[in-house]
């Protein structure tokens, strides 16, 4: 059953590559995960129109250090649909976060650890750092924007100067949209469930949100605390018909 999901991260000069390389399962390091369902990107720069890694190589040796070098959404999509439904609305949904910035999209596509139901969710990692028009090279365009004089200086970064409550509101309209998406896809599939952007307590719903362990924490997790949490979510289901991310 379709559920909502939506959680941010951002990473600092010198993870861009590694965090590429393990969402796009890049490597002999990631051999063993064999979830990857598809891989696309967009809106990389002249000097790397077809390799999005090398942008990330260019963000970790150019960023200026101690600001973030990439932001990633992690996206949860319904798991009614196929493979291909899902594709498609990952790359609207990357599409729609990123905007005009360069980005890179991975589908993955596990199967919960303790329930067994598919996963299907996609991350989308971004750039700040918006193309304007002006050609700059790797190292000038992760330098500092010059407002008088941009061919001098750096792409500016979307989210520079904004308060922290410009921030929120920005992602509270995002949360929105992706949600508006996603009902968008499933009503045009057949199918009635919907999704929703806002709180359990915004929507009216008394109940203790699902929390999504990931595999390390599920790992850490004894058989009784695994039986446990599998009948608490159970009995969650039953009360309203929303299933947990896990």
């Amino acid at each position: 059953m379709a559920s909502y999901r939506v959680e941010v991260k951002s990473g600092k000069k010198g993870t861009c590559v590694e965090h590429s390389r393990y969402d796009a399962r890049i490597g002999q390091k990631y051999s063993d995960k064999e979830d990857l369902l598809a891989f696309e990107f967009g809106n990389m720069p002249d000097w790397c129109t077809d390799h999005p890694l090398s942008f990330w190589k260019h963000a970790d040796r150019h960023e200026r250090k101690n600001a973030a070098a990439y932001r990633e959404w992690i996206i949860s999509l319904p798991n009614e649909f196929d493979d291909e439904q899902n594709t498609m609305l990952g790359r609207k949904v990357a599409k729609a976060v990123a905007g005009t910035r360069p980005w890179q999209m991975a589908l993955h596509g596990p199967e919960g650890e303790l329930s067994g139901n598919p996963n299907p969710h996609i991350h989308v990692m971004i750039s700040d750092r918006a193309p304007d028009g002006v050609c700059r090279p790797p190292k000038q365009y992760f330098s500092r924007y010059n407002p008088a004089h941009p061919e001098r200086g750096g792409c500016r970064k979307l989210s520079g100067g904004k308060t922290r409550q410009q921030m929120r509101d920005d992602l509270i309209t995002t949360r929105e949209e992706i949600a508006a998406l996603q009902n968008e896809a499933l009503a045009e599939a057949g199918w009635d469930v919907r999704v929703d952007h806002r709180s359990l307590r915004e929507q009216g719903i008394d109940r203790a949100p699902g929390v999504h362990l990931g595999p390390a924490r599920i790992k850490r997790m004894t058989r009784e605390e695994r039986r446990e949490y599998t009948a608490s979510r159970r009995k969650s289901r039953l009360v309203d018909g929303e299933p947990p991310v896990l």
